[in-house]
């Protein structure tokens, strides 16, 4: 398995925000920490990379999440889930045929054959607040990029993580046959929309602002 890491970390008030740049395509995946507990933002991949850094940092995992249903995002769910079987992937069901197929995408993309474990228990996401221990924030229901996107956004913290949603300076693709341009823009708006000192943790390369995105056009 190809491994490729770039690792950043922020504290935010109370929370830690670890970023991992993992694999061929560079995904982001956030390890997000208060209190000992964590959540996983889109388990990318190298599980066992992921497994050691819980341990080696004595988290407890208690969720993971996925902004959407592209392989990139989500090649360690299956491998991590088999060391805490009781935890379930949240991701919205119209990602579901997505997760389906991570095999197949992930070597048409890569142009190789791989060996993805499958997600074993999903949880289906709808917008609205959702909780998850000591976890508050709300879930943003973002499609276009796939019919399912959604972003995650943390009042308190004034971060949202949006997947491929909106990045620095560019938003997400919108060409494949199951992708909408129309939709993807009003996402991208209900995200600007949040305030100007929000910032931006996206599924590829640096963060950024809400301000600066909207000075920029995106």
């Amino acid at each position: 398995m190809f491994l490729e890491v770039h690792i950043a970390g922020k504290i935010i008030a109370e929370m830690e925000i670890l970023t991992f740049s993992l694999g061929q395509l560079q995904a982001n995946c956030y390890l997000v920490i208060e209190d000992k507990q964590c959540l996983i933002i889109d388990p990318a991949d190298s599980a066992e990379f992921i497994l050691e850094e819980i341990a080696r940092r004595s988290l407890q995992l208690i969720g993971l999440l996925a902004t959407h249903g592209h392989f990139d995002h989500l090649m360690a769910v299956g491998e991590i889930q088999l060391s805490f079987p009781k935890l379930p992937l949240y991701i919205h069901p119209k990602d579901n045929f997505l997760v389906k197929r991570l095999n197949e995408t992930a070597k048409y993309f890569l142009g190789q054959k791989t060996e993805v474990v499958l997600p074993q228990k999903c949880e289906p996401l709808a917008e609205g607040q959702l909780a998850i221990d000591n976890f508050k924030f709300q879930v943003i229901f973002t499609p276009g990029h796939t019919p399912g996107g959604c972003s995650y956004y943390f009042p308190k913290e004034a971060v949202v993580f949006t997947g491929d949603t909106l990045f620095s300076n560019s938003i997400g693709r919108y060409d494949f046959s199951y992708s909408s341009k129309g939709a993807l823009i009003k996402s991208v708006e209900k995200i600007l929309r949040l305030p100007e000192t929000t910032t931006i943790y996206p599924g590829h390369g640096e963060v950024t602002l809400v301000q600066t995105e909207k000075v920029g056009g995106y």
